[in-house]
């Protein structure tokens, strides 16, 4: 996938989800977004046009290619965030951040990120 915040977003949603309810559903996932089930079927069916979700019309599911890609976008939210946390961004505010950022930082960025948290991981 093209890199799309809001595909990617919703893939994080989803991921979020899949890891608290043992099926997730659209209503699931526009609550989480706070959009309409209108919105969420529409991201959906390009999600599933895509490739990465599968439905049996009441569930969503992962494709392998789509898990993949919906934990890669969910671990540079994490590593984004833990950075901004350990320069001493409110918590709140570090989500949020990572949020918006995880969708637009360079992959050269994203490694000195990873880098430096490992480095103070090791001290």
């Amino acid at each position: 996938m093209k890199r799309n915040q809001s595909g990617e977003d919703y893939l994080e949603a989803i991921l979020l989800l899949s890891k608290e309810l043992e099926f997730v559903h659209r209503i699931d996932v526009a609550r989480r977004m706070n959009v309409s089930q209108p919105a969420v079927q529409k991201a959906i069916n390009i999600l599933i046009n895509g490739g990465y979700l599968r439905t049996d019309g009441m569930h969503i599911y992962f494709t392998d290619s789509g898990r993949e890609y919906a934990e890669s976008v969910y671990s540079r939210h994490c590593t984004i965030r833990t950075f901004l946390s350990m320069h001493g961004v409110d918590e709140k505010i570090a989500d949020a951040d990572a949020c918006e950022i995880e969708h637009v930082i360079s992959q050269e960025t994203f490694e000195m990120m990873q880098n430096y948290i490992g480095s103070q991981s090791d001290k």
